[in-house]
């Protein structure tokens, strides 16, 4: 049986490789998967030989980015450039002005990872200057380390299973909801898609399912707190305000299992600012009534409770403070620790968060170790690009952004990850080179001076493996590359030899010399795990191996409620963090010492009497910008536009049909879109799911991104000087309906100079 594997899926490949069918034990297959084999194939949109910018070659130092033409040129003369742009730079600046931007979605395949690529190329070569954290939940990464001794991803490996909410929770109030949609996906790949069956059962038995969020569809057949975007910290400091003015605070866990309770409790009493953080207080920033506050303050505190956050939640100004808030909200409950309850980040993010399939640790392709210790958070590219040399605050240390003169990045998509595209365009043309490997021409890849045309996972062989995924899987080579494509393996092996460093990179082996390499690793894991996995012909042979070890289901903290002294966390006091003076003594005025209320850069609060809150969520029909040009994603489009939702009342207001386009604006930039109606969503929100190929254009002499790219609109700021992750979820916009003839994209056809007919 052949199959193949991506981060939305598992497919059976059928009818001789021209289609794919999901896993039958696939319980809620993902919709993203039916545009993929399209998307990978779509002629117009790949890239088929090696490509050079015409401004560099003549000199233009990135003047010309995006708006360029290019030559073709022959495999070994592209390489010959890029290898001499890696020598050149490192010689003459050295090699901390070389920033490798990669993300790691590009492939479910351990092997044919690109960020694992780049790395080890680039860190045989002298090193680089890398990214810290995600765009997906970097607030998290650096707080969870100072709230509970634990990094993100560990806190992730225990957050508690869905089978224990099941059995044993009988309140869970999900801020940002728990959505399906989001849950199509997980990093390294996934088989099954568990989430829509969880959320069922627990509909269907004794939990009660709270909504906090401005769209009821966030989480299905739930009640729904239509909270005001941006103000959840507020209510989640009144539910704990209220509870302890009802003495309903478990003041044992509080005295055992954390620190800083005094400094907090004054906060919320109004002792310390003259505020009293009352259900009054709130419901008027969070227009949810005061009595619905106290009454859900109350029940957290009668029932077995869980406090659910989504990655989303953070993703906004001052994203540190839902975490920290909510885990504040939690210990105040006090039932952290118990079986089912307590607090959780991530239900509905990701594929796995709740599930209770065992974590194995699979072997990985080895990246080697990096000469160079500077870094950036992942989500500061473009002041790091613009601002060299100027001071920045990061996770309680001051750090000096570098002077980065070559840019190289590899399977991903800033020009979709990023926020206020049109600063992040004239940011990018500041570098001296960017190269970029890719199969399509993304609007990084029109962006870059050099292109190498990288393959896709139809095109090669290789193995998915997930640390919390109970199954294996072969991924087939089921189509010749495309044009002259290569992967990222062949191509940095061909950089390296013209470096000198072939022999290390390649340690003597070819692809499949590797996979073998890998194998022999994974099989020592198994051994060690408690299992035998088969051999490796016999693996590639039958394509799928089931891990036998029994789910694992997780409560954590457990350890350390149960015994705080004997188990201590490791944080500054060994309690879970409701105060730190560490943070305190920053003295950061946008991230003070405990949990607080900041007013975000932008909101309802004091918008203008025409300005909606702009909701950029993940979309139904593509994994970020992935398969945008798939028939999934471009079926699902208004007018070739990306569909934006409205409730028809806000719709008719601005005088908007469904089927129609709307311009949507600030000052920092325009998008179109499509309209749908969504009734179940506030009044004064508009939703523009993120993906769509940025498509920037000049129509009647103003700048306008035609397809519908919600980052556009979006702010490029640190979430505060402790995180600094993205706050794409605080932005405000107008809309109007475009009267105009629509501009044609630009996105369905290669850039000048590329004949892919």
């Amino acid at each position: 049986m052949a199959y193949t594997a991506a981060h939305w899926g598992a497919y059976r490949v059928v009818d001789d490789g021209t289609a794919l069918a999901p896993l039958e034990d696939d319980p809620q297959p993902s919709r993203i998967g039916r545009g993929w084999l399209s998307a990978a194939t779509d002629r117009q949109s790949r890239i088929l030989r090696p490509a050079v910018r015409r401004g560099w070659l003549d000199g233009d130092r990135g003047a010309g980015r995006g708006i360029d033409s290019y030559v073709e040129m022959e495999w070994d003369a592209v390489l010959d450039l890029a290898a001499g742009e890696v020598e050149r730079v490192r010689g003459t600046f050295g090699n901390g002005a070389i920033f490798a931007g990669s993300y790691g979605w590009a492939s479910a395949g351990r092997f044919h990872h690109a960020q694992s690529q780049l790395r080890r190329f680039l860190n045989l070569a002298g090193g680089f200057v890398g990214a810290r954290d995600t765009y997906s939940h970097a607030a998290a990464e650096v707080m969870f380390p100072h709230l509970l001794g634990l990094s993100n991803r560990e806190f992730q490996d225990v957050v508690t299973s869905f089978s224990e909410v099941r059995r044993h929770c009988e309140l869970v109030l999900a801020f940002g909801g728990i959505s399906p949609r989001t849950a199509q996906v997980a990093s390294s790949g996934t088989t099954r898609h568990e989430v829509g069956r969880w959320l069922g059962d627990l509909a269907a038995g004794k939990v009660r399912l709270v909504n906090v969020s401005p769209r009821r569809g966030d989480l299905d057949g739930a009640e729904w707190l239509p909270i005001r975007p941006g103000t959840d910290v507020a209510l989640m400091l009144a539910l704990a305000f209220e509870i302890v003015a009802a003495g309903r605070e478990d003041r044992a866990f509080l005295a055992r299992c954390t620190a800083g309770w005094e400094t907090l409790r004054a906060y919320l009493s109004g002792e310390s600012d003259g505020v009293p953080k009352t259900a009054e207080w709130a419901a008027a920033l969070c227009d949810i009534d005061a009595a619905t506050i106290r009454a859900l303050a109350l029940e957290l505190t009668e029932r077995r409770s869980m406090v659910s956050l989504t990655w989303g939640m953070q993703r906004a100004d001052h994203g540190e403070q839902p975490l920290w808030a909510g885990l504040a909200l939690a210990s105040v409950i006090g039932q952290i620790g118990r079986p089912g309850c307590g607090f959780a980040f991530g239900y509905g993010s990701t594929t796995p968060v709740g599930r209770d399939a065992p974590l194995v640790d699979w072997p990985s392709m080895p990246q080697g170790v990096n000469p160079v210790r500077d870094y950036i958070p992942v989500a500061r590219i473009a002041d790091m690009l613009l601002r060299p040399g100027e001071a920045y605050t990061y996770n309680l240390q001051h750090r000096i952004y570098p002077d980065i003169r070559l840019v190289w990045w590899t399977g991903g998509n800033p020009f979709h990850h990023h926020q206020d595209l049109r600063r992040l365009d004239e940011a990018w043309k500041r570098p001296e080179t960017v190269i970029v490997n890719e199969h399509s021409w993304t609007a990084t890849a029109r962006r870059a001076d050099i292109v190498l045309p990288a393959t896709t996972p139809f095109e090669r062989e290789d193995v998915m493996v997930n640390r919390r995924d109970p199954v294996l899987l072969w991924m087939s080579r089921i189509r010749a590359p495309m044009g002259e494509a290569r992967d990222d393996y062949a191509i940095f092996a061909g950089l390296a030899e013209r470096l000198g460093l072939a022999e290390a990179f390649t340690e003597g082996r070819d692809a499949e010399g590797w996979l073998r390499h890998l194998w022999a690793r994974s099989q020592g894991v198994a051994q060690r795990a408690g299992f035998a996995l088969p051999d490796f012909e016999t693996f590639r042979a039958v394509g799928r191996f089931d891990v036998p070890l029994a789910a694992e289901p997780q409560n954590p903290l457990s350890g350390f409620v149960a015994d705080p002294q004997a188990n201590p966390l490791r944080t500054e006091s060994g309690r879970i963090t409701l105060a730190s003076e560490r943070i305190a003594g920053f003295a950061m005025d946008d991230c003070p010492g405990h949990p607080a209320w900041l007013p975000p850069a932008e909101s309802l609060l004091d918008a203008a009497e025409d300005e909606l809150h702009l909701v950029s969520n993940q979309p139904d029909t593509r994994l970020h910008a992935q398969n945008d040009r798939g028939s999934e994603a471009l079926a699902d489009k208004t007018a070739g536009r990306e569909a934006g939702y409205l409730h028809p009342d806000t719709a008719a207001r601005h005088g908007l049909k469904e089927g129609e386009v709307m311009r949507l604006w600030n000052a920092r930039g325009a998008c179109l879109a499509g309209v749908r109606f969504d009734e179940g969503m506030r009044r004064d929100c508009v939703v523009l799911p993120t993906g769509a190929w940025y498509d920037p254009q000049i129509v009647d002499g103003a700048w306008l991104e035609a397809h519908g790219n919600p980052n556009v609109l979006t702010i490029d700021k640190g979430t505060s000087g402790m995180a600094q992750g993205n706050i794409a979820h605080t932005a405000l916009v107008r809309i109007a309906r475009w009267d105009g003839p629509l501009p044609p994209l630009t996105i369905d056809r290669p850039p000048r100079g590329i004949s892919n007919g």
